[in-house]
């Protein structure tokens, strides 16, 4: 399929989906510098590295094979978007709940109490759901189901180990002022 004639719900999802994703990325910078400057810790094992390349990869590739397939139906077009809306309202409940602790990265400000309101006093990672949700929808509005299969495989995996760093950073916290050169380890 001509680029300059992709279908429209696939264009503007593509808008959607990358222009929340450089919102997301300049509030998660904004507040990882507050969290380094109130003595934030960040774990050297985390898996930050391959999340911030594989998350915007697995839009862009769903993004490509829904280029290629064409539309889906209107049911499944409408569901994975409806998916996708419900998953980044979580999301954003999630950000908006956490406010400046919210980063892309894992760091944990020793002595700072857990977040328990919002989404957190019923899910423990209610961004990380909001992010498969996210993965899921877009999958199925774009018609993708074989990247889009992928990706949630792949990325969930990432976010298993990513889970565990967070967990493990955030039981070691400590309730006194931290080195802000100290880094977590494992």
């Amino acid at each position: 399929m001509n680029p300059l004639t992709l279908p429209i719900p696939l264009s503007v999802l593509a808008i959607l989906t990358f222009g929340a994703l450089l919102v997301e990325a300049r509030r998660a910078s904004r507040n990882e510098r507050a969290q380094r400057s109130r003595g934030g810790v960040e774990p050297a094992d985390d898996v930050y590295k391959i999340m911030r390349v594989a998350y915007p990869g697995a839009f862009l590739s769903m993004f490509a094979e829904g280029a290629v397939r064409g539309a889906p139906p209107a049911t499944v077009l409408l569901a994975g978007a409806g998916v996708f809306a419900a998953a980044k309202i979580l999301k954003w409940w999630a950000i908006l709940s956490l406010g400046p602790f919210w980063t892309f990265r894992v760091i944990v400000v020793p002595g700072a109490p857990l977040t328990v309101k919002g989404p957190y006093r019923w899910l423990r990672h209610p961004n990380y759901v909001g992010v498969m949700g996210e993965l899921a929808g877009f999958a199925a509005a774009a018609g993708a189901p074989v990247s889009g299969s992928l990706a949630v495989v792949a990325f969930g995996a990432l976010m298993i180990k990513r889970i565990a760093v967070e967990e493990r950073a955030l039981r070691n916290r400590v309730d006194r002022p931290a080195d802000p050169k100290r880094r977590l380890t494992p």
